[in-house]
């Protein structure tokens, strides 16, 4: 089974990288879009999910002819979630391959790498998947934020405990990532704003082996609501625990898993009231231009429901398309001022960055698996559901 579904992912890399009918079928003078994709390791799941979004804009705009009479090629290479690897990859993209523009890989460590490198070479790179501050403190001028800052992202659940009189909460979080330390930073900033009290604070550095022993700490200190900073594979294995231990707070919340549209199959009872943030959902009644359609395509190319590490993917591409053909050009200080200067509405939402290249203009609302689906439950504006503690 583990044979078959490797030979899978790789036929999917072929096809973003080998155009159908092999290389007498290769565009000539193509526009080249370069990125990575974590095809392995611990951001697996949410980077395919973009890839595969990359890969529908890839198909869409060359049937509608590609963009300024060129047909846009997509280069892509599995980082296998390593930083180092990464580093090298976009090396590759920029001086073997010749790529005009970037998409940034998934995760703030990966896009972080990947920046220096687009940075040095002076090449447009759209972050689609990077929600720390810390890529856009170092003074680039090619980066663009799409995600709402993590900082901001657990707003909704301690907005939501505080009108429940909820008011002690425990944090949990991987202190390896400047995403997941921004997560704790903002927990602990609103938490005081909403007058909740931090009851326990952990960071951790290898969940698998560290959590056993954090996790039975945090259930002593009994608070109201537990928030756990991690990515997927950190997530599960807090859940098992959980489980195991027979133990669950009030409220229970933590990033990316519970976005992902598998998320009930891989824990199953256990999703039931689990919170996250989520950048956008597939929802018709979301109101950004476009998302019916995007929901719709995305399940005809893929069979599955797309998730906002999905929509963010499309989003990028729908701004360079945005740029290139409103300014007539690749060229990258065109484009980059073009974009810098954006107030828009893409199938993520809102658009608009500082001048750091930071994102003030999307915001992140909060989701709960309910009754086997995900529910949109803050803000108020948003809601599909109400909250269930």
């Amino acid at each position: 089974m583990l044979k078959r579904l490797n030979l899978l992912v790789w036929m999917m890399i072929l096809s973003v990288l080998i155009p159908a009918g092999g290389a007498a079928s290769e565009p000539e003078n193509p526009i080249i879009i370069g990125y990575t994709g974590s095809l392995e390791g611990k951001y697996r799941e949410p980077s395919l999910m973009g890839h595969k979004a990359f890969q529908l804009w890839g198909r869409d705009v060359n049937e509608k002819g590609g963009l300024l009479g060129r047909k846009v090629k997509l280069v892509m290479y599995n980082d296998k979630s390593d930083k180092a690897l990464t580093k090298k990859l976009y090396k590759k993209l920029i001086e073997k391959d010749k790529a005009h523009l970037l998409l940034a890989p998934y995760s703030t460590p990966l896009t972080m790498v990947a920046s220096e490198v687009s940075e040095r070479h002076g090449i447009l790179m759209l972050a689609v998947a990077a929600a720390a501050e810390k890529p856009w403190q170092q003074g680039a001028r090619n980066l663009f934020q799409l995600y709402a800052p993590a900082k901001r992202q657990f707003i909704g659940v301690l907005d939501m405990m505080a009108k429940k009189n909820l008011k002690t909460v425990s944090i949990i979080h991987d202190n390896t990532s400047s995403f997941n330390r921004d997560i704790a930073g903002g927990v602990k900033k609103w938490s005081r704003i909403f007058k909740i009290d931090v009851v326990f604070e952990q960071g951790f550095s290898n969940g698998k082996k560290q959590l056993q022993q954090i996790v039975p700490r945090m259930r002593d200190a009994n608070a109201h609501g537990l928030i756990f900073s991690g990515y997927p594979p950190d997530s599960y294995e807090l859940i098992r625990l959980l489980k195991e231990m027979d133990y669950r707070p009030t409220v229970l919340a933590m990033p990316i898993a519970p976005a992902h549209p598998d998320f009930e199959k891989k824990v199953g009872d256990m999703a039931e009231g689990i919170m996250g943030p989520s950048q956008w959902e597939p929802d018709e009644r979301i109101p950004f231009p476009g998302t019916l359609a995007f929901i719709e395509q995305f399940k005809a190319f893929t069979g599955h429901m797309p998730s906002f590490h999905s929509a963010s993917a499309y989003a990028a591409c729908q701004l360079y398309e945005q740029a290139i053909v409103r300014t007539g050009s690749i060229d990258n200080n065109k484009l980059r001022d073009y974009i810098a200067a954006l107030d828009t509405a893409t199938v993520l939402g809102r658009f608009k960055v500082d001048p750091s290249g930071l994102q003030v203009g999307h915001n992140s609302f909060i989701i709960q698996w309910q009754g086997g689906k995900k529910e949109i439950v803050w803000p108020k504006k948003m809601q599909t559901s109400l909250p269930v503690f």
